[in-house]
C-alpha cells in the first residue's frame, strides 16, 4: 500500500504519547466491562484480554517509559509513511478521516494516541491489553502498535501493512457510529461488523482520498481479511479456553468479520452497512 510521494500528511491527527503514558492501575474491565456506548470503551477485540493479560501490561510493574516521537516533523509527505511505521499510521488515519468527511457532513475529526503501557483516558484507565480500541467519551483511538506483532506472532495473522489499516479503518468506523448515534443501538456483535464493514468501504474508496495512487491490490485486501479471521470470536475462543460458545460472541466469528469486510469493500457505501443486515 503505496503512498503517493508528495502528498502532504496531517500528523497533527496522531499523537505519540510515548510508553506508560499515565497509567494508575490496568485497564479497568474484563470481558464484561468492554461495553458498546455510554463512554465505554469499544475494542476490536474482547477475549483477548483473557489470552494477553499476563503478557501485556495487564499485571505487575508498568511497562518503562519510552519518549514520543516528534511526529509533526518526522511525517509530512507519503514518501514518509512509506518509510516509517509511525508516518505509515498517520497517512492511514489521514485517508480514513478524509473519506468520512466526504460522506458525512456532520464528520469531526477524531484523533489517534499511539501508546504502550498503561494512560487514563476519557473512558477510565486503559492497558496495552485492551488492543485496540475506541474511546466515545473522549472521541479517540487507542493503539498500542505491538498489538500487530502479537496479531501475527499470538492469533496466526499473516501480518502487513494493509493489516494494520483495516484495524485503524475498524476503529474509526466505531467514531463514525458514535457520531450517528448508532453506537448504542443493538447489540455487540452487530456493531462490531458494521465497524468491519465500514472498514471495507473506506478500503474500496481510498484512492478518493488522494493519498495513494493506485486501488489496494488483492494481496493487501488479503492482508485485511486474514486478520479479521484472526480476530474472529470462534478463533479466539478456540484458541485460549479450547472450545466455541456462539451464545459469549462479542464481536462476531471469523466468517462473519471476514463476510462483513467483504461485504463493504464489494458494495463501497456505507448504506450498504445497515445493522439489521450484518449478524
Amino acid at each position: 500500500m503505496d503512498f503517493r510521494d508528495q502528498v502532504d500528511l496531517d500528523p497533527s491527527q496522531v499523537e505519540d504519547a510515548g510508553g506508560s503514558g499515565g497509567g494508575g492501575g490496568g485497564f479497568s474491565g474484563l470481558p464484561g466491562g468492554m461495553i458498546i456506548g455510554g463512554g465505554g470503551i469499544v475494542s476490536l477485540i474482547a477475549l483477548v484480554l483473557v489470552f494477553v493479560l499476563n503478557n501485556v501490561g495487564g499485571g505487575g510493574e508498568p511497562a518503562q517509559r519510552q519518549p514520543p516521537s516528534n511526529l509533526s516533523e518526522q511525517c509530512q509527505t507519503g514518501k514518509d509513511a512509506d518509510q516509517s511505521e509511525k508516518c505509515r499510521v498517520v497517512g492511514v488515519v489521514n485517508s480514513i478521516q478524509d473519506y468520512w468527511k466526504q460522506e458525512i457532513s456532520e464528520y469531526r475529526v477524531a484523533k489517534t494516541v499511539l501508546y504502550s503501557g498503561r494512560l487514563r483516558t476519557g473512558c477510565g484507565s486503559a492497558s496495552s491489553a485492551a488492543g485496540p480500541f475506541y474511546c466515545p467519551g473522549d472521541q479517540r483511538v487507542y493503539l498500542d502498535l505491538s498489538f500487530f506483532d502479537q496479531l501475527h506472532t499470538e492469533f496466526g495473522a499473516k501480518g502487513g501493512p494493509f493489516a494494520q489499516a483495516y484495524v485503524i479503518a475498524h476503529e474509526y468506523g466505531h467514531h463514525v457510529q458514535n457520531l450517528l448515534g448508532t453506537l448504542d443501538q443493538g447489540s455487540s456483535v452487530p456493531i462490531e461488523l458494521q465497524a468491519d464493514c465500514y472498514a471495507g468501504v473506506w478500503a474500496q474508496n481510498a484512492t478518493r482520498t488522494g493519498f495513494y495512487d493506485k486501488p489496494f491490490t488483492r494481496a493487501e485486501i488479503s492482508e485485511a481479511l486474514d486478520a479479521a479471521a484472526a480476530v474472529g470470536d470462534d478463533r479466539i475462543q478456540e484458541r485460549t479456553t479450547g472450545r466455541i460458545d456462539p451464545e459469549s460472541f462479542t464481536h462476531g466469528s471469523s466468517e462473519q468479520r471476514v463476510n462483513a469486510f467483504q461485504r463493504g469493500y464489494e458494495k463501497g457505501s456505507p448504506a450498504d452497512c445497515d445493522l439489521g443486515e450484518l449478524r
